[in-house]
């Protein structure tokens, strides 16, 4: 079984992938991080440089769990990559990191998270980052 964890480089997605190892230790499971854009416009803030996927690597390679790591540009939205692949894989789990948002945008719909909490066939785990914890 896998845990996959949806990773951008933000401080939302080092809280995703902190307790995505954490989760994949305590359940001996392969760890599938997932680096989504739906362009590969390296302003795009979800979109992972060629530096920022060789730090994430090595820390998985130092973390001692399976592991693999995608960057996915396929024109997809995020959510839908996420949803897709934990049904093609049959994941047991999937962490995503969540940020504040207004009260304004809470109303909103179509957000990415509000997309894979309804539609991912297996649990979700969504966390916030550290800051936001700490306020």
């Amino acid at each position: 079984m896998s845990i996959i964890v949806g990773w951008t480089p933000t401080p939302e997605g080092t809280a995703a992938l902190t307790h995505a190892l954490a989760e994949a230790r305590s359940r001996g499971a392969e760890l599938l991080v997932v680096n989504v854009s739906g362009t590969s416009d390296p302003s795009e803030s979800t979109f992972a440089t060629d530096r920022e996927l060789e730090r994430i690597e090595a820390l998985l390679r130092e973390s001692g769990v399976r592991y693999s790591l995608r960057q996915l540009v396929r024109g997809r939205a995020p959510a839908e990559e996420i949803v897709s692949l934990a049904a093609e894989t049959g994941a047991q789990l999937v962490v995503i990191g969540l940020r504040h948002r207004s009260p304004v945008g809470k109303l909103l719909l179509g957000s990415r998270s509000q997309a894979i909490l309804l539609d991912a066939p297996c649990p979700v785990l969504a966390v916030k980052a550290e800051h936001a914890l700490a306020a």
